[in-house]
């Protein structure tokens, strides 16, 4: 049967003629992007004979990826050791348990460079080398994690009929904005802008490593998947901004999405300027919201974590000028049913 699309839908804003498209890739089977490169690393390496039937996946996450890789490992039947940090969600912890996963959790930093990333991929790798029969999915660097979002870059351009200007995504272990720049290059549409919206604390796109509050929003080293000349533009958007857009985009448009849609949605906000009103732009938003619900949208968790009261809050996601409007279909999409759209 044919791939279904996660569909494509627009952000309208009555304070200006700009309607971004927002890429729904929480109507993926397991809920988020990374189902696409789960699926896409376990399929080629099956091919390629890198994993049989007795094989052990290994793979260290915080989250999204790993629940992708224990949904697809429970299908076939593969073990999976998912290596994780102290800092994943209950719910997270759940559903990889859940699926069958073999869990391990991480609380030591490493001690060169103080981020929990490390150290878990340090885990994995030991964990991988100690089996006999092991498979290390190296999200960070395995080349298929980025090929995955040649399908995703296609199912964007199908909807918009191969109109696109700009595209904003999140930035962690470079799969999405690689896949998605080597598709736009090998398919002639090199005029298309990409703009990335990274965390403050991350070191893709340089700047000092420091403390990152949101799940999947930067990176602690620089991922070997990252290449110069990707993208025309990063933007650094706080955690803080990470939840004022969230906030804004269930109070406005009724959509629960985790924290770096947030991220992607307040670096459009950062860049409106570069975007002329009549651009087809799209935001890539990778996961659902639920997952967040102990952090994004929990206000005892937002004080204490990010200093900011819900009055607070509320103040600065209305400080910004996106304001509410409507969704509604971009296009004839299967995956999930839509929202009734109503023109301003």
């Amino acid at each position: 049967m044919p791939r279904e699309h996660t569909p494509c839908r627009t952000y309208e804003r009555d304070t200006c003629t700009l309607s971004p498209f927002c890429q729904l890739e929480s109507l993926n089977p397991g809920g988020s992007i990374k189902d696409r490169p789960a699926l896409e690393i376990l399929r080629r390496s099956i091919e390629e004979g890198q994993i049989g039937k007795d094989t052990v996946i290994v793979e260290a996450t915080s989250g999204n990826m790993g629940i992708g890789l224990a949904q697809i490992c429970c299908r076939l039947g593969l073990r999976f050791i998912c290596i994780t940090d102290k800092n994943i969600s209950a719910q997270n912890l759940q559903l990889l348990r859940a699926y069958g996963a073999e869990v391990e959790v991480v609380t030591e930093a490493d001690p060169a460079n103080g981020d929990l990333l490390q150290t878990r991929i340090a885990r994995a790798q030991e964990i991988a080398r100690r089996l006999r029969n092991s498979f290390w999915v190296n999200q960070y660097a395995n080349i298929y994690n980025a090929r995955a979002h040649h399908q995703t870059m296609l199912e964007i351009l199908d909807q918009l009929d191969g109109k696109l200007d700009f595209l904003f995504c999140a930035a962690s272990s470079c799969g999405t904005v690689r896949g998605c720049a080597e598709y736009l290059r090998l398919n002639g549409f090199g005029s298309t802008k990409i703009y990335v919206a990274d965390a403050y604390g991350s070191v893709i796109f340089g700047g000092k490593r420091g403390k990152r509050q949101i799940q999947g929003h930067g990176a602690g080293i620089k991922p070997r998947l990252f290449a110069r000349g990707l993208v025309h533009k990063s933007i650094k958007v706080s955690d803080l901004e990470c939840v004022i857009g969230c906030r804004r985009l269930l109070a406005a448009e009724a959509l629960l999405v985790g924290g770096s849609s947030g991220a992607t949605l307040m670096a459009v906000e950062h860049a409106k300027n570069d975007i002329p009103d009549d651009a087809n732009c799209v935001m890539i938003f990778p996961d659902r919201g639920e997952r967040y619900l102990e952090t994004v949208f929990c206000d005892d968790w937002v004080r204490e974590h990010l200093g900011c009261s819900a009055s607070d809050l509320e103040s600065h996601k209305r400080s910004f000028g996106m304001s509410s409007g409507c969704v509604k279909a971009a296009a004839n999409c299967k995956a999930a049913p839509l929202h009734d759209s109503a023109s301003k």
